[in-house]
């Protein structure tokens, strides 16, 4: 169990802290902070750099405590906010990552979320040091994570609804 754990914490932790910095940094010939802004603001999330380095963070941030072991389970909980944004503000409704769907990031969301319900397991740094969040914490944290996913996509979505509405209004 600890082995495997293991291997889903390394290799899910390097692909989402990947996945983070090629919006942060433009690593891995990922499009920046600003191109990413861009295309967050297109899709009505305001202030769109803010929302960009906000996720971009929780998926960089989170992957290197997901991939450490460390801190659990806030890694996944950082991940898990970012994936459900993802899958709600950026690719609903279709499915299938090939039609620009939620696929890619469902597979995410269930990994960060296995793994912060089934812990680190002992080849972790929370098992060598014996560290631990304390309850309280992980429930602030996922209340935060979660009151952010509402906002930024209730938000996006108000906006996006609006905009679609303004061709109308100009046209009555």
């Amino acid at each position: 169990m600890d082995l495997g754990l293991l291997i889903i914490r390394v290799v899910f932790g390097l692909i989402m802290i990947g996945h983070g910095t090629q919006k942060l940094f433009g690593w891995f010939r990922g499009p920046g902070l600003h191109t990413a802004s861009g295309y967050v603001a297109s899709r009505g999330f305001a202030p769109a750099k803010f929302w960009t380095f906000t996720g971009s963070a929780s998926e960089a941030v989170g992957g290197v405590l997901f991939l450490l072991g460390f801190l659990s389970p806030l890694g996944s909980i950082a991940i898990a906010a970012a994936m459900l944004t993802a899958i709600i503000g950026f690719h609903w409704p279709k499915f299938w990552a090939m039609e620009g769907g939620y696929e890619h990031a469902l597979i995410m969301l269930t990994a960060a979320v296995a793994v912060g319900i089934a812990g680190p397991g002992g080849y972790s740094l929370d098992a060598a040091w014996g560290t631990a969040v304390p309850q309280p914490v992980t429930v602030v944290a996922a209340v935060l994570a979660a009151l952010g996913f509402l906002v930024s996509v209730v938000g996006a979505a108000n906006r996006r609804r609006a905009a679609e509405d303004q061709p109308q209004k100009a046209a009555a």
